[in-house]
C-alpha cells in the first residue's frame, strides 16, 4: 500500500475515536525499518484500546497488512505495527515521560487537505455546496454604505448667522470700581430735621449737644503734677 494512503487511513481511524494531539513524522532519513511514525494520546485505557482497534480494522478493510499489536493488556501504551508505519497510542503521562517526538520528530508531516487527496471524504469536502436562500445565516450581508444627511438651506443659513454673530459679539467687560473717587450720598429726611433743630437751639445748648458725653463707666484720668525742688542758694 502507498505510504500516503496508509497515513491517511491511520489518521482517519484515530480521528474517528477522538484521538488527541495526532502527530505524524517522516522517518525515512532516520531508519530503514519504517517510513512513518504516528503518535496519539488517549485519555483512558479503554480509549487507547479503541484507537488501536479502529486503526487495525480500517487498514485491514482497505487491504493493508497489520503485523502486530502490543500493549493492549495494560492500555497505557499500545503499539500498532503496520510495516511501513508504526502507530504509538499513549496516555498523556506516558507520552510526556518518553517524549517520542524528540527522537523521531525531525520532519513532521502536515495533516491537512493534502493528506486527504484521493479519498471520498476529500471529494465531498471539495464540493462547493450552494447557499440556501431561505437561511439568513448562510447569506452574506450586503455592504452598508454611509448615508450623508443633507440639511435644508434655511437651517444651514441660520446656523451660519448664529456662528458669525457669536464670533463678532464683543466680550463683556467687567466693570471695575474707580479708585479714589468720592461718592456723595444725599442726606435722609431725619438727618435734615436734626440739623435744623440743632441750628434753632441757643449757642451754649448746641455746643453741649455737639460735645460727646463721657460714658458712665469711664475711668477718670489722673493728673500727675511734678514738683520741682528748688536748689538752695548760697
Amino acid at each position: 500500500m502507498d505510504i500516503k494512503k496508509l497515513q491517511t487511513l491511520v489518521v482517519d481511524a484515530l480521528e474517528d475515536v477522538k484521538g488527541q494531539d495526532i502527530t505524524v513524522f517522516d522517518t525515512v532519513h532516520l531508519t530503514s525499518l519504517f517510513d512513518r511514525i504516528a503518535v496519539v494520546s488517549g485519555t483512558s485505557n479503554r480509549q487507547t484500546k479503541a484507537l488501536a482497534a479502529s486503526v487495525r480494522d480500517k487498514v485491514k478493510a482497505a487491504g493493508g497488512d497489520v503485523i502486530g499489536i502490543e500493549g493492549e493488556d495494560t492500555g497505557e501504551w499500545v503499539l500498532v505495527d503496520l510495516g511501513d508505519m508504526i502507530v504509538h497510542i499513549m496516555q498523556p503521562a506516558i507520552r510526556q515521560y518518553y517524549r517520542l517526538e524528540e527522537i523521531w520528530g525531525d520532519k513532521p508531516v502536515k495533516l491537512g487537505a493534502a493528506k486527504r487527496k484521493g479519498t471520498v471524504e476529500a471529494a465531498e469536502a471539495a464540493e462547493v455546496k450552494p447557499k440556501s436562500k431561505h437561511l439568513a445565516s448562510t447569506q452574506e450581508a450586503p455592504e452598508v454604505k454611509p448615508v450623508n444627511e443633507r440639511k435644508p438651506a434655511a437651517k444651514k443659513a441660520a446656523a451660519a448667522k448664529t456662528t458669525a454673530a457669536a464670533k463678532k459679539a464683543p466680550a463683556k467687560k467687567v466693570a471695575s470700581k474707580a479708585v479714589g473717587k468720592v461718592v456723595k450720598v444725599a442726606a435722609t429726611k431725619t438727618e435734615e430735621a436734626a440739623v435744623k433743630a440743632l441750628k434753632a437751639l441757643p449757642p451754649k445748648r448746641a455746643a453741649a449737644v455737639k460735645a460727646p458725653k463721657a460714658p458712665a463707666d469711664a475711668v477718670p484720668v489722673k493728673k500727675v503734677i511734678k514738683r520741682v525742688a528748688k536748689k538752695d542758694t548760697e
